[in-house]
């Protein structure tokens, strides 16, 4: 089980509110920086051991910055956030940039920054050679296929869009060689929100095994395995989080069983976890508008999917805080709503909640990663500031809410 809490009183909230209104996003940074620092110690054990934040979790650089001091490179695949590590002081192998349909120009500022270049495909070797030279240290996507079982958010490798087949792979790499490239890695990344530690054990095991494949058959030594991210959080108050102890123990058994029996030691491991860092550590916080009760009861909110897509767009579960009521008897059910014109803008149906008022404050929990990021301007909805709760119980805010200006700023008004 996993308790769902706030890093908050509710009295706490009203000040915040007083300053910043409703709806907003709000990041715990004693969580987050707890997080960093617990997965970075599970694998210690590995010389060169680093986890690339995956940026698209949580867009932020104010965040960025703070995984940064603690050690974490970052994990891109866009120009947008490739400027947002250069922006936090992120340079060079820091940054792991993995394509994806992508357009010269991105390949080209990777490279300028020196960023570890991640090819989604092989035809991405002659692009980039075309359009801007190759680097000194190349990487491949893996994709398994057969091998390995995605899930919902990812699909099963063999229908996703991403990576490289096994035999393409080692024609890739025998490539890259008789090109004069002299500096390797490897990854793969094939489910997100994954929940079973043997999962990610079961991931390394493939990524060791065609690493000893590849090198008996094209001479090719690999620097890093990148072995993804995917790590799920227990989004519900039955599930358990992932025991990164128990990950890293196992991935260091088939380290020694595979790698360094094979000589192909020292390897370094990565990660480009983003949703396991700043994921639990992310509240949305809105208000109550209406209550509606027609066939259904509603309890309508002055945030939408807008500010949350994951419960429209997946069917995802997300925990909801009533402040001030946790400890009420939950004996209404309730759809939890915003004003979008769409039907499926919903943050929860058929959820059981204490009864509810307009103005009462509503937290819905697990929203720093695929939060505010997936955020859109449908019916001219305007996104959500982002705030940052010290340690201290101080709150910076990190991004302002958009207005009206933002909003019409790309149009060009004298051509009405």
């Amino acid at each position: 089980m996993t308790e769902k809490t706030l890093p908050f009183t509710k009295a706490q909230l009203e000040t915040i509110i007083a300053k910043y209104p409703t709806p907003f996003h709000i990041y715990d940074e004693r969580g987050i920086l707890n997080c960093a620092r617990g997965f970075l110690d599970a694998f210690a054990w590995n010389a060169g051991f680093k986890e690339y934040f995956a940026i698209k979790a949580l867009p932020n650089p104010f965040i960025m910055k703070l995984l940064h001091n603690a050690g974490f490179g970052i994990d891109c695949s866009s120009l947008a956030e490739l400027e947002i590590a250069n922006m936090t002081g992120l340079s060079g192998e820091e940054i792991m940039f993995t394509a994806n349909d992508t357009p010269a120009s991105e390949f080209q500022r990777a490279k300028e920054l020196g960023a570890i270049i991640n090819f989604d495909d092989i035809s991405h070797i002659a692009y980039m050679e075309r359009n801007c030279g190759l680097p000194d240290l190349i990487s491949f996507r893996y994709n398994p296929g057969p091998l390995k079982e995605g899930n919902m958010i990812i699909g099963n490798p063999e229908e996703a869009k991403y990576g490289f087949t096994r035999e393409q792979m080692l024609e890739g790499y025998k490539l890259l060689k008789q090109k004069g490239i002299k500096r390797f890695g490897i990854h793969t990344m094939v489910a997100s929100n994954e929940l079973s530690p043997d999962y990610f054990v079961e991931t390394a095991a493939i990524i060791f095994e065609l690493i000893v494949e590849i090198h008996r058959k094209t001479g090719v030594r690999f620097e890093f395995a990148n072995l993804g991210g995917g790590i799920g959080i227990p989004y519900r108050p039955d599930q358990q989080a992932v025991d990164m102890q128990r990950v890293s123990a196992g991935i260091r058994k088939l380290y020694d069983e595979v790698i360094v029996a094979n000589g192909l030691a020292p390897l370094k491991l990565f990660f480009e976890a983003g949703r396991a860092i700043t994921g639990p550590h992310g509240y949305l916080v809105a208000k109550v508008l209406h209550i509606k009760e027609t066939y259904r009861k509603y309890a309508g909110l002055d945030a939408c999917m807008a500010n949350l897509m994951r419960p429209a767009l997946y069917g995802a579960y997300h925990h909801i805080t009533i402040p001030g009521k946790e400890h009420l008897p939950h004996t209404v059910c309730y759809d939890v709503t915003g004003s979008l014109c769409e039907n499926n803008d919903k943050f929860a149906i058929d959820r059981m909640l204490p009864e509810l008022a307009e103005d009462d404050i509503v937290v819905i929990h697990d929203t720093g990663a695929h939060g505010h990021s997936m955020g859109f301007n449908y019916n001219g909805k305007l996104r959500s500031a982002e705030l940052l709760l010290h340690p201290d119980g101080a709150v910076s805010q990190i991004r302002r809410a958009e207005t009206l200006d933002d909003y019409f700023a790309t149009l060009d008004i004298t051509e009405l």
